[in-house]
């Protein structure tokens, strides 16, 4: 076993509510280990308010986990409307238009790791 491995520590431990919210096209998010080196992803915790902008990602692959959502909330993709619920889960791919259409707070997974320069808007 390398000895540097084995001194590393076997985890990272966030709390959602000490990360500061930064605006962004859908409403505010929280992104988690995005300066942890040897993770390839980004965890935000987003709530997403009911105006959110339509964009895309050319290089970040999205996966929505729907928390909270309110009554009628939908996800716009590309030209497509999708009803959703708590529970539901959606991997959005690169170059796929989508925003969210209703107030909601979801999990998402960014791979690769979340880049503020891949937000591209219409």
């Amino acid at each position: 076993m390398d000895s540097s491995a084995s001194s590393m520590i076997p985890y990272e431990l966030i709390d959602f509510q000490e990360i500061a919210g930064v605006p962004c096209p859908c409403g505010l998010a929280r992104r988690g280990f995005a300066d942890v080196a040897d993770f390839p992803a980004t965890i935000h915790v987003t709530e997403i308010s009911a105006d959110a902008t339509l964009h895309y990602h050319k290089s970040l692959t999205e996966t929505y986990y729907f928390l909270e959502c309110d009554a009628g909330s939908q996800m716009q993709l590309n030209d497509e409307f999708v009803d959703v619920h708590p529970g539901m889960c959606i991997m959005i791919r690169p170059g796929t238009r989508h925003r969210a259409v209703g107030r909601m707070k979801v999990l998402i997974v960014v791979l690769p790791k979340f880049d503020p320069h891949d937000e591209w808007l219409d």
